[in-house]
């Protein structure tokens, strides 16, 4: 589980910001909301960010995806950018590195990985963690006359020649994780870490990616879970009671294959388009189940295009939280509420509260509504980010004002201002 991330100079983030999971005392709603990865340490499984338009919301989930993107984005030469971008608004923050930290535990024990690089090379990657009270260095990267140099630490178990060939193959533009995955060797506590980054670290969510791919493509590797997909839609108050996926070969002009073939896709599959002329889609088809007039139940198939928005979107959320709960994973969902009705937000939340273990879902939203339900979320599940004079984002938390208990509606004391984070009209 993730306990914070620290962000200086990418994007809005001008000085450096923390957000973290990490639960106050209070013992409201623990049991949904709160794991004790550690002695000590409690852990949220959700965060929730409000801002006015460009205040950086997105911008914090878009830290979490660089991060997902990064670690095992491999290079092909020294001369590729990294992708990072640093904050943009004044003279000197647009030629100083950017960092990440983030604190995250596997299996109770806790980890620390830190990344300094700029648009062009990786000046500084470490990762540690605490076999005991005190914490070990796995592996620390340094850039040395444009060289990158990485240190294993001497209680980790590597010969000399692996050693050289993670470090030949970690270009300065590169992850020393991308490069450790080229080679042939294993090492349990880096392997540990790679592992958490894989499968229980998702790529984050946005409103224009088409979620419901991601969905449909689960039904087709695994038909056994439609029941669960059509339960949550159900339970959604959708009146579909069966969904069908399949895969189709829709022909391709030649104009169009022309056009597909100068891009970057696996020769075997440029080949199949020249011979075949196709390409494969999903296609999904739902099943309505209606009252007729006379009381009777009737039931209608009809495709995925003629579907709602908020149809599709909750199908893709339902997959990605089944994806999420069932592998204790961290996702981020980025304005959440798009096509969304309220009453919808608020049961995918409680959904997720109430079903996790240890799962983390981290969303932003507009919809302040959620700010009235007492039963559903706790003062530190909320923060908020707010631009500075200097277009700098600052984020934090509702927990940190005081006097909140005496406040009878947060939801009129934010849209009055009270924790800023609104737009300036």
């Amino acid at each position: 589980m993730i306990l914070e991330l620290s962000i200086k100079n990418f994007l809005s983030f001008k000085e450096e910001v923390v957000f973290n999971f990490e639960a106050t005392n209070d013992k409201y709603l623990e049991e949904t909301h709160i794991v004790e990865v550690a002695p000590n340490t409690r852990i949220l499984k959700l965060g929730i960010i409000y801002g006015a338009n460009a205040s950086g919301k997105s911008n914090l989930i878009n830290a979490f995806e660089y991060l997902h993107d990064f670690w095992f984005n491999t290079t092909e030469n020294k001369d590729e950018e990294t992708g990072v971008i640093p904050f943009l608004l004044d003279d000197f923050s647009k030629n100083e590195p950017t960092e990440f930290g983030i604190t995250f535990f596997i299996n109770s024990k806790k980890y620390i990985y830190n990344l300094k690089l700029n648009k062009n090379i990786v000046f500084e990657e470490k990762l540690s963690y605490y076999p005991t009270i005190k914490p070990l260095e796995i592996l620390s990267r340094h850039l040395n006359q444009n060289i990158s140099e990485i240190r294993f630490n001497r209680r980790i178990k590597i010969t000399s020649a692996i050693k050289d060939e993670i470090a030949a193959k970690c270009l300065v533009n590169m992850s020393v994780f991308a490069a450790y995955n080229k080679v042939n060797v294993s090492i349990p506590e880096i392997d540990a870490v790679i592992s958490w980054m894989k499968v229980q670290f998702l790529q984050s969510l946005t409103p224009n990616i088409a979620i419901q791919n991601y969905t449909e493509g689960l039904l087709l590797k695994d038909p056994s879970i439609k029941d669960y997909i059509v339960n949550f839609l159900s339970k959604a108050d959708f009146n579909i009671s069966n969904i069908i996926t399949k895969i189709e070969d829709k022909k391709l002009s030649d104009e169009l294959i022309s056009y597909v073939l100068t891009g970057d896709i696996p020769t075997e599959e440029k080949e199949r388009l020249r011979k075949d002329k196709t390409i494969q889609i999903t296609k999904s088809f739902y099943t309505h189940r209606i009252q007729n007039k006379n009381g009777e139940f009737t039931e209608y198939e009809l495709p995925g295009d003629l579907q709602s928005e908020g149809t599709i979107r909750t199908l893709g959320i339902a997959g990605v939280l089944k994806r999420a709960i069932e592998k204790d994973a961290f996702v981020a969902i980025d304005e959440i509420e798009s096509s969304l009705h309220p009453r919808l937000v608020e049961f995918v939340i409680e959904y997720f509260l109430r079903n996790s273990q240890q799962a983390q879902l981290l969303i932003t939203t507009h919809y302040d509504g959620l700010l009235e339900e007492e039963d559903l979320l706790r003062n530190d599940n909320i923060w908020f980010t707010s631009k500075k004079d200097s277009g700098s984002t600052e984020i934090y938390s509702l927990a940190d004002f005081k006097g909140i208990n005496r406040i009878s509606s947060l939801q009129k004391a934010y849209k009055y201002g009270k924790f800023g984070a609104v737009p300036n009209i």
